[in-house]
C-alpha cells in the first residue's frame, strides 16, 4: 500500500513508463529517484547497463531487488536530498517519479551537484513543470534556466496513478549546462525582486536605488517601468545586476 505521507503514488501504465524511459535515453548508468514498486525501474533496466535506485522507504528498498533477480540493479535506502552524488561514475542520467512536496529541493540538488548528470527526466506536478518552462518567470524557473535547458514532456493524468493524486502530472526534461550561465550572486538580486511578486519590480528593488533611478535605468534598457518580477528573463536580470 502506498504511503501518502511520503508522496507515494504508483504509475502503472506501461506505455507511459516506457515513454519516460525513452526520454531518459540509454547508456551505462541511470540513477532512479524513488523507484517504489519498480515499475519504471523495469523499463530503465532494458535501456541502461545498470540502474542505481535511491529509495527512502526501507521496506520498498529491501523488496525491490527481489523483483529483478539477475539484473544489474543496486538499491540504496537513502534520502535523495542527503545522497552523495560524488561517487557516481560519469556519464550517468537521472529519472524518477518524484514526490510533489520536495520537487524544488530535488531539482536544486541535481543541478548543483559537482558530479552533474548529463540528462534529468522527472515526473512531477504539472503546475510545477509548467512553471519551470513558462515565459512568466519565477525564482525556480530562473534558477533552472541558469543551469539547464528545460523542456516539457508528456502530461500524465491523475487517474493513471494508484492512489490517484489530486492533480495531474507532467514530465520535465532537464539538460544541465557544464557550468551555470551566471554566478549565484545574481540570485540575491532575483530573490529580492520576487519578495513581493505582484508588486512592480521597481518597488521591490527600491532599497538598492531610488525609484527614480530605476525608472531611468529601465528606460535605458528598454524595460517597462511597470514590469512585475515575472516579466523579466534571466538575461534581463543580469543586465540589472551588472549596473
Amino acid at each position: 500500500m502506498a504511503d501518502k505521507s511520503l508522496g507515494q503514488h504508483w504509475l502503472k501504465n506501461r506505455q507511459i513508463l516506457d515513454e519516460i524511459a525513452d526520454l531518459t535515453g540509454s547508456g551505462a548508468l541511470c540513477l532512479e529517484i524513488g523507484p517504489g514498486l519498480g515499475t519504471l525501474t523495469s523499463s530503465l533496466l532494458k535501456r541502461f547497463d545498470k540502474v542505481l535506485a535511491v529509495e527512502f522507504d526501507p521496506k520498498l528498498a529491501v523488496n525491490l531487488p527481489k523483483s529483478f533477480p539477475g539484473k544489474n540493479l543496486e538499491v540504496k535506502n537513502a534520502d535523495i536530498l542527503k545522497f552523495d552524488f560524488s561517487d557516481i561514475e560519469k556519464p550517468y542520467r537521472v529519472a524518477g517519479n518524484i514526490p510533489y512536496y520536495i520537487t524544488s529541493p530535488i531539482i536544486e540538488k541535481l543541478l548543483t551537484a559537482e558530479n552533474l548528470p548529463e540528462k534529468i527526466v522527472l515526473l512531477m506536478q504539472k503546475e510545477v513543470a509548467e512553471r519551470v518552462c513558462d515565459e512568466k518567470e519565477s525564482v525556480l524557473s530562473l534558477f533552472v534556466k541558469n543551469r539547464a535547458k528545460p523542456t516539457l514532456g508528456p502530461v500524465v493524468l491523475r487517474d493513471e496513478f494508484e492512489p490517484a493524486p489530486k492533480v495531474d502530472s507532467q514530465v520535465l526534461i532537464l539538460e544541465p549546462f557544464e557550468a551555470p550561465k551566471y554566478s549565484d550572486e545574481l540570485f540575491k538580486l532575483i530573490k529580492m525582486a520576487f519578495k513581493s511578486p505582484r508588486k512592480k519590480l521597481i518597488h521591490n528593488l527600491s532599497s538598492l536605488k531610488s525609484k527614480e533611478e530605476w525608472k531611468k535605468i529601465f528606460a535605458e534598457l528598454g524595460f517597462d517601468p511597470d514590469a512585475r518580477p515575472a516579466d523579466l528573463h534571466l538575461d534581463d536580470y543580469y543586465k540589472l545586476f551588472v549596473l
